[in-house]
């Protein structure tokens, strides 16, 4: 089988993260919607381990969490009766933790809007912090208790929930309603009110949604399968971190964090899998010859 040159693929994933859909990628490189489609599993694999080992004993002091929608296969009230309730089937959430000082994305998890996906994703985030830090989240209750369990005492946790006027006539499902207000309340030590914000992420959460097809809506872009959608999240974030200077910072988040030294190229980033050894033409004959001349006698 031939291998792609390393510069092909580092083409299409350039293209899939500018936010490209698989089809058009397809169209634009020419190559076969199998072959970006097993590009895209092999290197989003590889991006996911990379930045499990690289993203550890961190030194973040304000970190904004949030999770964001999307779905998968179809949407939740269009899934059918027997697939309900299957992970991967309908509704989608991505937990997301950003640095506000160097807008490094410390921790992600693709799962459930509940407890159980909250208690998982804020232990594997504090299980790479190696200090205290402030953390700010929205009013979603399932995070106090996470929080609560996966650090004690030892943070500065405080909530922000914005207050919505009415949406203009006409416009409730695109145009969202004026912030009239925000609720600031302290849940746990002392944070620092002047940083209790969520500015950054949801930022973030646009750049991911400009960034992956499968997160723009309403489009036919959406993620088939959840393995694709976890893939191309791991790219995007791989991407994100480690390949794209930021504009304040000058550098990539990651070199602003410390734990990277230079801007990643996509042919590093297309790199992180290892071509296969590639069998020489005659190798087996000359194995099998000399296995022959040394049962001569």
């Amino acid at each position: 089988m031939n291998q792609m040159p390393i510069t092909k693929r580092a083409q299409i994933l350039g293209l899939l993260v500018k936010g490209m859909s698989i089809n058009a990628t397809c169209r634009v490189s020419g190559a076969a919607k199998a072959t970006v489609l097993k590009l895209l599993s092999d290197v989003g694999a590889a991006c996911a381990e990379y930045q499990d080992k690289a993203l550890r004993n961190l030194t973040c002091k304000r970190l904004q969490l949030d999770e964001i929608w999307s779905f998968v296969n179809a949407k939740q009230r269009n899934v059918p009766e027997e697939k309900r309730g299957v992970f991967g089937f309908g509704d989608v959430w991505t937990w997301t933790a950003i640095d506000a000082d160097t807008k490094l994305i410390a921790a992600w998890m693709v799962g459930r809007r509940n407890a159980d996906a909250a208690h998982d994703f804020i232990g594997d985030l504090a299980g790479r912090l190696s200090n205290r830090v402030q953390i700010t989240t929205d009013g979603l209750k399932v995070y106090v208790n996470a929080i609560e369990s996966a650090f004690g005492s030892d943070v500065d946790y405080a909530t922000l929930v914005k207050v919505f006027g009415e949406a203009p006539e006409g416009q409730r499902r695109y145009s969202p309603p004026q912030i009239i207000g925000e609720e600031r309340t302290v849940i746990e030590g002392t944070p620092d009110m002047k940083h209790v914000s969520t500015s950054y992420l949801e930022l973030q959460n646009l750049t991911k949604r400009m960034g992956m097809r499968r997160f723009t809506r309403p489009t036919n872009g959406f993620s088939k399968k959840v393995e694709n959608h976890v893939h191309a999240i791991a790219l995007h974030f791989m991407h994100y971190n480690f390949g794209r200077i930021h504009k304040t910072l000058r550098v990539t988040p990651a070199m602003e964090a410390g734990i990277s030294d230079h801007v990643w190229s996509l042919k590093e980033i297309a790199a992180l899998v290892p071509e296969p050894e590639v069998k020489k033409r005659g190798t087996y004959k000359k194995k099998q010859a000399a296995y022959q001349s040394s049962d001569s006698p």
